[in-house]
């Protein structure tokens, strides 16, 4: 897929990229339907918009998979997965799903659990779900071929709907993956939802998983074509090969001259993560009745309409912890939001430092999960001594609390096409300055995070657009004119500036959003150098499908100007929460002098606190009652 501010292309078949000095780009696709789109913005975020309204806006995930999340390959039992949910407990650190790896499975076999190792996996996942916790594992689509007969029903089932992916001469064809010898899904079949859906309500009936991780899904093969080899032909051996890391076009995936109901593979490769998504997410709806997870290897345009992505196999380097953010970045642009990298690093033995840093800044990870390898020691945040186990927490439990403004990030990407997490230059494109920048970011167009990145650093060069910014944990204000700032960054911070003009919600955090999600919330308002300020929140249950389709949701609309806060609800008053419901405080950052008197709705308000070295004045609304989606105006003078 090629893409920037004008001009879209979509190859379904293998593709060169080539950068060019002029600088240019070449692009060499070896076949397929040439569809060019061109998009006039004129700005990057229209541009963006654009772009989805082409292939589809980001579905609206489950409110807790904006939560923390933990995985490791290698846990090699249900009761070893357990004691690490217990540790997160015990230790007051902030998880909301927990995952398992390959190693869940009975010989690697999808849609089974190892009866020994993992025997108790039920109760866990019955023990998660009391606490408000979810549990996501891992499925592969190669499909076991030589279990004996009547013991695999994934495989019979497959066999009996005809929807594995044939071979040049009409039989399936056979790969090699972690099971052994393998058949593959053909996802863009007619039967292939149906199959897909009846593993999934099987395993579901024993297993209730919340979401489902699509992994080795490009598709990967542990041999070149398939256990026959391919046939030689144009198809698997063409005229020109692209540069695709073997010397064959189908190493270590599946013959080009594969048959599926669509076409051969050499035209539907690039696909078959994509319609994997779609059976999957479509299964889990139907199983579940609820917004459910998908986090896929593979993708394509469109795929964030049905699930997210994590930017794969990466190691526990201070590079790789760097790299993450132009990663996070990219798919944002590319209509897949929910993505993150593995925190930490997943090869490699990572750092006490190391894993402090990029849990830092994995909790502003749109999706933010620790993985590690195999080989890789365990490295949750429970694994290390108090400096570092402390500084986690604290950043996760500040992930916690701006939930709300995540969750309205993702309902503006769901229904108008923006990103979740974006470039500097999409807020600030007449400045040049922040078009190399890929050290910071932003939450939406208003939350600047800056990370610590580079080993033994306690201080981080940080540019700032012009503007007022203020520091997001004490409120205290800083004017630019566009410059680099120095900022101190010890161990236990990471450098968050909330721009000036913008008002965002908080809620109190909890260790899971289920309980955060029963406290009260913190309005937080940023005025801006000619006094003003606006923002927005979204509201619904978190979980019901189609929320905002179906009408079941509010949002709210802040506005300052004058001295005079504003909220009103908008479009929808349908939802109420059921737990926390009330505006416990109001925060603004950039009041200059104290407030002789003031009022919400003519009735006067005694209780606030002024701090004249920040400029910060606090509101406690504690006494008033103010459901979080009522109107009401707040004045002081």
């Amino acid at each position: 897929m090629k893409m920037d501010n004008r001009c879209y292309f979509i190859p379904t078949v293998c593709t060169d990229i080539v950068l060019q000095p002029a600088p240019a780009i070449t692009y060499r696709a070896i076949g397929g339907i040439m569809d060019f789109y061109v998009f006039l913005g004129p700005t990057p975020s229209e541009v963006i918009s654009q772009y989805l309204d082409v292939i589809g806006h980001p579905y609206m995930p489950p409110y807790w998979s904006l939560g923390f999340h933990l995985c490791h390959y290698g846990y090699n039992s249900s009761e070893a997965t357990a004691e690490v949910v217990n540790n997160m407990r015990k230790f007051g650190i902030p998880q909301d799903v927990q995952w398992n790896d390959i190693d869940y499975m009975r010989d690697y076999l999808d849609f089974t659990v190892d009866p020994v190792r993992y025997g108790t996996l039920p109760a866990l996942v019955d023990d998660l779900h009391q606490h408000g916790q979810h549990y996501v594992m891992i499925t592969d689509p190669g499909i076991s071929s030589v279990q004996p007969a009547g013991t695999y029903l994934p495989y019979e089932d497959g066999i009996e709907m005809d929807v594995f992916i044939k071979n040049s001469t009409g039989q399936n064809l056979i790969g090699s993956v972690w099971p052994g010898l393998t058949t593959f899904p053909d996802f863009s079949h007619p039967n292939a939802t149906a199959y897909w859906t009846k593993q999934v309500a099987r395993f579901h009936s024993q297993l209730p998983f919340d979401g489902l991780w699509t992994d080795m899904n490009e598709v990967s093969n542990f041999v070149d074509g398939s256990t026959e080899g391919c046939p030689d032909n144009n198809l698997d051996y063409p005229p020109y090969k692209p540069s695709n890391g073997g010397e064959v076009l189908h190493k270590k995936t599946m013959c080009m001259s594969a048959k599926t109901y669509s076409s051969t593979q050499y035209n539907m490769h690039n696909m078959y993560g994509y319609f994997e998504m779609i059976a999957t997410m479509g299964a889990l709806k139907t199983v579940r009745k609820q917004r459910s997870l998908v986090i896929s290897r593979s993708t394509f345009p469109g795929s964030g309409k049905h699930g997210g992505h994590w930017l794969g196999d990466n190691k526990s380097k201070w590079m790789d912890l760097y790299l993450s953010i132009p990663g996070i970045l990219n798919f944002n642009m590319f209509g897949i939001p929910l993505v993150g990298a593995d925190i930490c690093g997943f090869g490699g033995v990572t750092t006490p430092e190391l894993c402090t840093r990029w849990t830092q800044l994995g909790a502003f990870y749109p999706f933010s999960r620790n993985h590690a390898a195999l080989v890789s020691p365990a490295q949750d945040p429970t694994q290390f001594e108090e400096p570092e186990r402390d500084a986690m927490r604290k950043v996760l439990l500040i992930r916690y609390s701006l939930l709300p403004t995540l969750y309205t990030l993702f309902w503006q990407a769901h229904t108008k096409g923006m990103t979740v997490a974006r470039p500097l230059f999409f807020e600030f494109p007449q400045d040049r300055s922040t078009l190399a920048i890929d050290k910071q970011f932003l939450w939406g167009s208003f939350l600047l995070i800056s990370p610590t990145l580079v080993e033994g650093a306690t201080s981080v060069q940080a540019y700032f657009p012009q503007g007022v910014w203020y520091d997001f944990y004490t409120g205290e204000m800083f004017r630019s004119s566009g410059v680099v700032r120095t900022l101190p960054s010890p161990l236990d911070t990471i450098n968050v500036h909330l721009r000036g003009g913008h008002i965002i919600v908080r809620q109190a955090p909890e260790i899971t959003t289920a309980l955060s999600r029963q406290n009260n919330f913190t309005v937080t308002v940023a005025v801006s150098i000619n006094g003003s300020a606006s923002g927005i929140l979204y509201l619904d249950d978190g979980v019901s499908l189609e929320s905002y389709e179906n009408g079941q949701y509010s949002v709210v609309n802040y506005t300052l100007k004058a001295g005079a806060l504003t909220s009103a609800n908008s479009q929808h008053a349908e939802y109420t929460p059921a737990g926390g419901k009330w505006v416990e405080k109001v925060i603004v950052y950039g009041v200059s002098t104290y407030p002789e008197s003031m009022d919400i709705d003519g009735t006067p308000v005694h209780r606030y606190i002024y701090d004249n070295g920040n400029q910060v004045l606090t509101i406690l609304l504690q006494s008033h009652n103010v459901l979080v989606n009522s109107p009401y105006t707040i004045r002081w003078v």
